[in-house]
């Protein structure tokens, strides 16, 4: 099945909206917590070659270097479990972690 395929399929399960990414549209990607869990992930308003998608693993961090750009067609490398979300539009969020699979719209976060 075809990443699109599956990631319609997520949207259908959370009664979600499906938003196409282009793979070079880029990621915001805390690489150094990855290791760690929950891994996290929301949707912000796609902006310029930039899909929206902010993930790391563990705590967030307000700092300014937290992020790296990431183009989504080198996440299966680095972050292959957020692969079946990426459809999700703006506005949703997600933790996994063994065993858990926590995903759900944020009215806070679809506005930004």
């Amino acid at each position: 099945m075809s990443d699109f395929a599956v990631q319609q399929e997520t949207c259908h399960r959370f009664g979600a909206a499906f938003r196409a990414y282009d793979k070079m549209e880029k990621v915001g990607i805390a690489l150094e917590t990855l290791s760690e869990l929950p891994l996290n992930a929301l949707r912000v308003t796609p902006v310029g070659g930039v899909s929206g998608w902010y993930i790391w693993g563990g705590d967030y961090s307000a700092a300014s270097d937290f992020f790296s750009p990431l183009h989504i067609a080198h996440l299966e490398d680095y972050c292959g479990l957020i692969i079946p979300y990426l459809g999700l539009a703006p506005g949703w969020r997600l933790q996994l972690a063994p065993g858990h699979e926590d995903v759900w719209f944020d009215e806070n976060t679809a506005n930004e």
